[in-house]
C-alpha cells in the first residue's frame, strides 16, 4: 500500500514530460495548422526561427523548474520524516536567482533585438507603393520604381451566393481579389500605409510583413520575397461590417514577368482612362453604375436596394436618391457625418472618379422603384468637388 502514491507520482510525472515534449514536437512541425505559414522571404523565417528558439527555451526552463519543484515536493515530504531547511538572506541564492534570469533575458533579448531592426529598416528599396485602406477595400498606387503611375482598387470577388451560403464555398473563398498586387520576385518593396476612413491593417504573413493603415499618419514596412506565387492574407484590425471581406492579394512574379506587367497595365490605363468632359447618355452611365454598385456599394446597401438597417438604410426609395441631385452627389463625395463624427457611409470622392460616381448616382436614381429619369453627368460631380 505505501507504495501505490509513488507509482501514481510517477505516471503522471511520466505524462506531464510526454506532454511537454510534444508541445516542444508540434512547435517544430511545419506541415501541422497551428504553426506559422511557411516562410516566402529571409524576414518571415528569421521570425520563424526565433519563435522557435524561444518556445524550446520556454520549454527546457518549464520542464527545469517543474522539474525540481515536483522532485522536491516528492523527495523531501513530511511522510518521510523531511522538515522544511531555514535560511534568511542566502547571498549564493540571491546571485543566482537574479543572475540567471538576467541571462535568460538577454539570451531572449539579443535575437529579438535583431530581427525587430531587421524589420524596421526600409531604407533603399527598389519599389515603394502606397496601399490605402478603405472600407472594405484595398487602394494601390506604385509611387516609386518601375510601374510609377500605376494605380488600381483591389476588391473582393468571393461572389455574395458563397458569402450568402446559397452556392458552394470555392478553392479561395474570401481570400480573392480582382486586382493583385504584383511585385517583382528577389526585389525590397516598401510599403507606406494609411487609410481613409478607419484603421485597418496590412499584413502577408509570409514575408513577416504587417503594419497599420491609420487615416491622416503614413507608416511603412518592407519585405523581399525570395519566391514566385500568389500569397493571401486579410486585414487583420477590426474595422467595420465587413471587415472579414478585405483580402489581400500579392503575386510574386519574375522580373521579366512584372516588366511585362507594368507595360500591359498602362496600355490598360491609357485606353481606360474616363473623359470627365464627355456627354454620356443614360443608358451608359446605368451600364457603368451597374459595375461601380457592385464593386463598391451592394455590401452595404445589397443588390435589392433594401439595405441593412440602421446602419444602411434603403436606397430604393430612399428620399435622399429620389430628391435633388446635389445632396446624393455631395454624400458620395463626402460621406455622411452626423454629430461631429463619420458614420457608416463613408466618403468616395477619393476612390472613384467623377465618371464612376456620376455613373452609380445615375444607376441608384434609376433602378428597383426609383424612376427619375436624370442622367447624372461628370460635369456635375466634378463641380460640387471640395
Amino acid at each position: 500500500m505505501a507504495r501505490k502514491p509513488a507509482r501514481g507520482i510517477a505516471t503522471w510525472t511520466h505524462a506531464a514530460f510526454a506532454a511537454v515534449c510534444g508541445i516542444a514536437y508540434s512547435g517544430m512541425a511545419l506541415a501541422l495548422e497551428w504553426n506559422l505559414r511557411p516562410a516566402g522571404s529571409k524576414l518571415a523565417a528569421d521570425i520563424h526561427e526565433l519563435h522557435e528558439y524561444v518556445m524550446i527555451l520556454c520549454t527546457v526552463i518549464f520542464v527545469g523548474v517543474f522539474g525540481v519543484m515536483f522532485y522536491s515536493v516528492y523527495a523531501h515530504r513530511k511522510s518521510k520524516g523531511h522538515k522544511a531547511a531555514q535560511f534568511h538572506e542566502n547571498t549564493t541564492v540571491e546571485i543566482l536567482w537574479t543572475v540567471i534570469p538576467a541571462l535568460i533575458l538577454v539570451g531572449i533579448a539579443w535575437p529579438t533585438t535583431r530581427v525587430v531592426i531587421a524589420q524596421k529598416d526600409t531604407s533603399n528599396p527598389d519599389l515603394t507603393i502606397k496601399v490605402t485602406g478603405y472600407q472594405w477595400k484595398w487602394g494601390y498606387d506604385y509611387v516609386k520604381g518601375e510601374g510609377e503611375g500605376i494605380s488600381f482598387i483591389s476588391s473582393l470577388t468571393t461572389p455574395r451566393e458563397q458569402i450568402e451560403n446559397r452556392a458552394p464555398k470555392g478553392e479561395n473563398y474570401l481570400l480573392e481579389v480582382d486586382n493583385e498586387m504584383i511585385v517583382p520576385v528577389g526585389k525590397k518593396v516598401r510599403m507606406l500605409t494609411t487609410a481613409a476612413d478607419v484603421i485597418h491593417s496590412w499584413w502577408v504573413p509570409a514575408f513577416g510583413a504587417k503594419q497599420d493603415a491609420i487615416p491622416g499618419f503614413i507608416r511603412d514596412l518592407w519585405f523581399k520575397a525570395e519566391e514566385t506565387g500568389t500569397f493571401r492574407s486579410q486585414c487583420v484590425e477590426l474595422c467595420g461590417k465587413e471587415h472579414g471581406f478585405m483580402p489581400i492579394v500579392v503575386k510574386v512574379v519574375t522580373q521579366d514577368e512584372y516588366t511585362k506587367w507594368v507595360g500591359e497595365k498602362m496600355k490598360l490605363i491609357a485606353a481606360a482612362a474616363d473623359d470627365p468632359n464627355k456627354q454620356y447618355t443614360l443608358d451608359e452611365l446605368k451600364k457603368r453604375g451597374e459595375q461601380v454598385y457592385a464593386k463598391n456599394c451592394v455590401a452595404c446597401h445589397q443588390a435589392t436596394g433594401k439595405g441593412s438597417p440602421p446602419a444602411f438604410p434603403p436606397l430604393d426609395g430612399s428620399k435622399v436618391v429620389n430628391g435633388p441631385k446635389e445632396k446624393q452627389i455631395e454624400t458620395e463625395l463626402n460621406g455622411v457625418v452626423k454629430n461631429g463624427a463619420p458614420t457608416a457611409m463613408v466618403a468616395f470622392g477619393k476612390q472613384l472618379n467623377d465618371v464612376e460616381l456620376a455613373a452609380v448616382i445615375t444607376y441608384t436614381r434609376n433602378s428597383w422603384s426609383n424612376k427619375t429619369g436624370e442622367a447624372i453627368q461628370p460635369g456635375e460631380v466634378k463641380a460640387l468637388r471640395k
